[in-house]
């Protein structure tokens, strides 16, 4: 199995698109695997997407485990800006 590295990024597919009012949530499927994550509180300044465009998603390790989450996914453009994050 390889080694994920936190630069490696994973192209993602914008399923769902919602507004919460001071923020959007996203649900994106990762392409090759098919799935899926949801980002709750993307800053809608930073964000203007819809669905079927393409993102990336970077992942690492937690370094504390919290319950029985033990990674950080967070959401990039294709410039490398991160949008959002959050544990799985």
């Amino acid at each position: 199995m390889q080694e994920i590295s936190e630069e490696d990024r994973f192209e993602c597919r914008i399923i769902n698109v919602i507004s919460k009012g001071d923020w959007y949530g996203v649900t994106v499927e990762e392409i090759s695997s098919g799935g899926r994550v949801y980002f709750g509180r993307t800053k809608p300044d930073l964000f203007n997407y819809k669905p079927g465009d393409i993102l990336f998603i970077g992942v690492k390790p937690l370094t504390f485990p919290f319950e029985d989450r033990t990674m950080e996914v967070s959401l990039y453009d294709a410039d490398d800006n991160r949008l959002d994050w959050t544990i799985i």
